[in-house]
């Protein structure tokens, strides 16, 4: 990119679709190298501020951690690295990702159970309430059993 195709900061963020806030905190965080300063102090970014920040961007939009993503600039910034040093890397996240479905997934089946217990009525007892103030296991649903006469509901499991 020669010196008139310089971006400031607005033009790096619409060929990146990063927010110029996000750009700044990567700035922050070391993640791209600091971009020269004009002469009325405002930052210049060439292709490769552009490159890194695609990086980055995209990397971020597959979930990839900061940690991760710094682990992967590592890895081309050294210049040396295997596809297989990438790969590794990529399984482990992915391990992380299948991790969090089914994390979500049972998070997914407890709210559909407590759900399932209230009939959404003008009864000032709420099967759904009283299922959140109940200690135990957060891994799976206690179910609420309201009683009609306005006392309290009682979980049974």
């Amino acid at each position: 990119m020669a010196q008139a195709q310089r971006l400031m900061i607005g033009g790096l963020s619409q060929r990146t679709g990063c927010n110029i806030e996000t750009i700044r905190y990567y700035e922050r965080v070391g993640m791209p190298p600091a971009p020269p300063r004009t002469e009325g102090g405002h930052r210049s970014y060439g292709e490769k501020h552009l490159e890194r920040l695609t990086f980055i961007r995209r990397s971020r939009e597959l979930g990839f951690t900061l940690d991760e993503v710094r682990s992967l600039l590592s890895l081309v910034d050294g210049g040396d690295y295997t596809c297989g040093e990438v790969l590794a890397l990529t399984r482990e996240h992915l391990e992380a990702v299948r991790a969090k479905i089914l994390d979500l997934k049972r998070l997914e089946k407890t709210l559909t159970e407590i759900a399932g217990q209230c009939s959404g009525g003008a009864v000032p007892n709420c099967p759904i309430v009283d299922a959140l103030f109940q200690h135990g296991p957060s891994s799976g649903a206690r179910k609420v059993t309201a009683i009609p006469n306005g006392q309290k509901a009682t979980p049974s499991k």
